[in-house]
């Protein structure tokens, strides 16, 4: 039996504030590769919400690989609940590879994203930290610290 073909098309984030998210996500270094705003049966239909409308921004990393898609609803009323934790049981974080942890904790800084405790070292393979991004998602960040044994 052939089996069936799977790809990753992106990670889906509903936002407080679209903005204020895709400035954070593009200072990192990803990209805006498209914007809409969403809403009609065919939305109401793949997303399971009545009367959903939404605006949405498609970002994607600079090798081309990887996205996010992150949405901002009109309708209905976004729900605000607690930051989630690392340790809960659920979409739990997006993750980046950076060549410069300091520069990419120095851009986040700026956005008022700072790590949930601070920067380790994993074995001497890599720099890693969680950040808490924009509207509480938490965002991992790592530096391969001897790219050049692993490549």
């Amino acid at each position: 039996m052939q089996r069936m073909v799977i790809k990753l098309e992106n990670v889906g984030i509903a936002v407080r504030d679209l903005e204020a998210t895709i400035a954070f996500f593009t200072d990192l270094g990803l990209t805006v590769v498209g914007r809409d705003t969403v809403k009609g049966e065919w939305t109401d239909t793949a997303v399971g919400l009545d009367a959903n409308h939404a605006r949405i921004a498609m970002l994607q990393t600079p090798d081309g690989q990887g996205r996010l898609e992150l949405f901002e609803y009109i309708h209905p009323q976004a729900i605000e609940t607690s930051p989630t934790l690392p340790n809960e049981i659920g979409m739990h974080r997006v993750a980046f590879s950076v060549d410069d942890i300091d520069e990419a904790l120095a851009i986040a800084a700026k956005h008022g994203c700072l790590p949930l405790r601070g920067v380790a070292t994993y074995e001497d393979v890599y720099k890693l930290t969680y950040i808490r991004g924009p509207s509480g998602i938490i965002v991992m960040l790592a530096e391969e610290l001897n790219p050049s044994i692993s490549g």
